[in-house]
C-alpha cells in the first residue's frame, strides 16, 4: 500500500482495523482457554471413570466372597445341631459293656452295628458338606481350635502338646463349630522355638585382645 493510500484512510478506518486485530488476538486466547478447560474436564472424567471401575470391581469381589461364604457356612447351624445327635449315638455305643457286646445275641449285635453305621453315615454326610473332625492328639495346642480341660505332667513330650482328646471338635471351612476338648502336656522339654540359646564358654583370649 502506497503512502498516499495510507494517508487517505480516515481515522474511523484505522480504528476498525485495530479493533479487528484485537478481536483476532482475543479469539486465539479464548480458544486456548477453552482447550485447557476441555482437557481438564477430560482428565476429571477419566479419573472418575477409573474410580467407578475400581469400586465396581471391589463390589464384585465382596459379592463373590459373600456368596462363597453363604454356600460354605449355610449348613453351620444345622451341622452343629447334628453333632449333638452324633455325640449321643457315640455315648450309647460306649455305654455298652464289652461283655455284652461279646456275649449278646444276634439281634443285639445287629442293633449295635446299626447304631455304629448310623453314626458313621452322619459324620460322612457332614464331611461332604465341609465339616471336618478335629482329633488333635499329638499336635501342639491351638486355642483357636482346642479347649484345654486339664494338664497332664509328661516330661517325655514338649509342653503344650495335646496328649488326650476328651471330645473331638469339628470345623467348617475356617470356622470352628465346636472346639476339641483336650488334655495338654505339662512340664516337658521346650520346643525349638521356645528354647533359649545358652551362652557359650568365655573366650579368654578374645577378652585379652579387647
Amino acid at each position: 500500500m502506497s503512502d498516499q493510500a495510507k494517508d487517505e484512510r480516515t481515522p474511523e478506518d484505522m480504528e476498525a482495523t485495530q479493533a479487528s486485530g484485537e478481536r483476532a488476538e482475543g479469539g486465539v486466547d479464548g480458544d486456548y482457554e477453552a482447550l485447557v478447560r476441555l482437557l481438564k474436564e477430560n482428565e476429571e472424567l477419566k479419573d472418575r471413570a477409573l474410580r467407578t471401575a475400581a469400586e465396581m470391581e471391589n463390589l464384585r469381589r465382596r459379592t463373590a466372597r459373600d456368596v462363597q461364604d453363604a454356600r460354605a457356612y449355610a449348613v453351620a447351624n444345622f451341622a452343629r445341631d447334628m453333632l449333638s445327635v452324633s455325640d449321643n449315638l457315640r455315648r450309647a455305643l460306649d455305654a455298652i459293656p464289652a461283655e455284652a457286646k461279646a456275649g449278646g445275641d444276634a439281634g443285639f449285635k445287629a442293633l449295635i452295628e446299626g447304631v455304629d453305621l448310623t453314626e458313621r453315615a452322619m459324620l460322612s454326610a457332614l464331611e461332604r458338606h465341609g465339616v471336618k473332625k478335629l482329633a488333635p492328639e499329638g499336635e501342639k495346642f491351638d486355642p483357636n481350635f482346642h479347649q484345654a480341660m486339664f494338664e497332664v505332667p509328661n516330661p517325655e513330650v514338649p509342653a503344650g502338646t495335646v496328649v488326650q482328646v476328651v471330645q473331638p471338635g469339628y470345623s467348617i471351612g475356617e470356622r470352628v463349630l465346636r472346639p476339641a476338648m483336650v488334655g495338654v502336656a505339662k512340664g516337658g522339654p521346650k520346643t525349638a522355638a521356645e528354647a533359649k540359646v545358652e551362652p557359650g564358654p568365655v573366650n579368654e583370649q578374645a577378652e585379652k585382645d579387647a
